[in-house]
């Protein structure tokens, strides 16, 4: 099922705004005109309207003779002026008269033939209306002259029928200007109004489990928006509280299990030499490593303390130092293998340590209990553990330093020991890396950044 795609504010916006600027165009236009209607204002002005019954109403017959069909228009117009009169001609000499020609336009009928277009007066200067007026028109019988007079108003279905007309030509066009001026003004507009929306989502996007306390802008943020940046920050609160509540209760668990730990060690050891008690103190001393890597997970998360310079190929030497016990007994081969006597890095040594010393105690661990395992340091600043064990999949080297992600069912699982390596790593502005090693079978490769010597 494929997600529908987001909508776009501001062509949301183009398209609802530009529709109904064209709608409230055609309504103020059309109430306009209706209300000029009602009120008698456009048939005093319009001079047009006995002319364009009589060019609705004039035809032919059959022979081709002009003819004028009795409309309902023209019975209305026959009631509302009873001294009705007009000429109508055609290019051919046919001719409709009726009524009484005013004596001031009886000189201008012997003279249609010269004339195209007139509008016709007594009165000096122009007028509105004229008292007749003269005009060739399309009509059902073809292109005719009428001449006639200006008593006739101005009919509301006919200017009903002109409306898709005067829409395509009036009203499409300025409300195409008017969408056109929208389309370039409401993204500024947008983004303008949203600008503080923008902000909040620049700060949000910086957001992360190591940067707690962080709220979003409420600065220029629009009002509809606000309870959203505000639901979002309530949200944010809640989480900074949750995770300090969980990281107040490991660092408690761990400060409290250290001496029931402390206690069990201490009375295996009194116990007799038994394969049962060698394996009883392995369990016992995995429960005091992890016991270990909740405390410093928690000094991590509040390391406040400035980095200083390290020596890499001492803090490796005294890791095997102090593990190759371990490893001897577990069947294993040690060896050390520097590039240097001295390599230096920026960053904190106890942390240092102790993700070489999870690394070591991983390859003791999970390194098949034979073989060698070897930790070599390189330039520029660089420390490798690898060991001859299965190795680690391809499809796994990114999930296994999650905390206590177990590789195979069967496993113990890392516990912390890993997740603290990359969270050191992190922090030190390095990176961890899993590589196939040759004759090795798994490398675990740290990169610091490197100081000169």
């Amino acid at each position: 099922m494929s997600l529908k795609r987001p909508r776009s504010l501001k062509w949301s916006l183009v398209l609802r705004i530009a529709l109904l600027q064209c709608a409230m165009l055609t309504l103020i236009i059309v109430g306009i005109l209706v209300a000029l209607l009602a009120t008698g204002l456009i048939p005093h002005d319009y001079e047009d309207g006995t002319m364009d019954v009589l060019a609705d109403a004039v035809a032919r017959d059959a022979g081709g003779k002009l003819i004028l069909r009795e409309t309902s228009d023209l019975t209305k117009l026959r009631s509302e002026v009873p001294d009705l009169w007009f000429i109508i001609r055609d290019k051919q000499g046919q001719r409709l008269q009726e009524g009484t020609m005013p004596p001031i336009f009886q000189p201008f009928a012997g003279l249609l033939d010269t004339i195209n277009d007139a509008r016709i007066d007594h009165a000096i200067g122009q007028t509105a209306p004229p008292e007749g007026k003269i005009r060739w028109t399309d009509t059902a019988a073809g292109n005719v002259q009428i001449f006639t007079g200006t008593k006739g108003g101005l009919s509301l279905l006919r200017l009903l029928d002109q409306a898709p007309q005067f829409f395509l030509q009036g009203i499409l066009p300025l409300a195409g200007l008017m969408a056109l001026a929208t389309l370039f003004a409401t993204p500024w507009v947008v983004r303008g109004a949203l600008s503080g929306l923008g902000h909040a989502a620049a700060e949000a996007e910086r957001i992360d489990i190591d940067q707690r306390g962080v709220q979003l802008p409420l600065k220029d943020v629009p009002t509809e928006v606000t309870p959203l940046v505000k639901a979002v920050n309530a949200a944010l609160a809640r989480l900074d509280r949750g995770y300090e509540r969980h990281k107040r209760f490991l660092t408690d668990a761990a400060h409290e299990l250290r001496t029931p730990v402390a206690i069990l060690n201490t009375r295996l050891a009194s116990l007799p030499a038994t394969p049962e008690r060698a394996r009883l103190l392995q369990d016992a001393a995995r429960l005091s490593t992890l016991t270990d890597q909740l405390l410093d997970l928690q000094r991590l998360d509040r390391q406040t303390s400035p980095f200083e310079r390290v020596d890499l190929v001492a803090i490796a030497r005294g890791v095997i130092v102090d593990l190759a016990p371990m490893a001897f007994s577990a069947g294993y081969e040690m060896s050390f293998e520097p590039e240097r006597d001295t390599l230096f890095a920026t960053g904190d040594r106890t942390a240092i340590e102790r993700a070489v010393t999870n690394i070591v105690q991983n390859a003791i661990e999970h390194g098949g209990r034979a073989g060698k395992i070897t930790v070599s340091v390189t330039t520029p600043a660089i420390i490798e553990v690898r060991d001859e064990g299965d190795g680690v999949p391809p499809g796994e080297r990114e999930r296994i330093f999650e905390p206590f992600y177990r590789l195979r069912p069967q496993d113990h699982g890392a516990g912390l020991g890993l997740n603290l390596v990359q969270e050191t790593m992190h922090l030190h502005g390095g990176r961890i890396e899993i590589l196939d090693g040759k004759p090795s079978r798994a490398c675990f490769r740290m990169s610091f950044r490197a100081l000169a010597a």
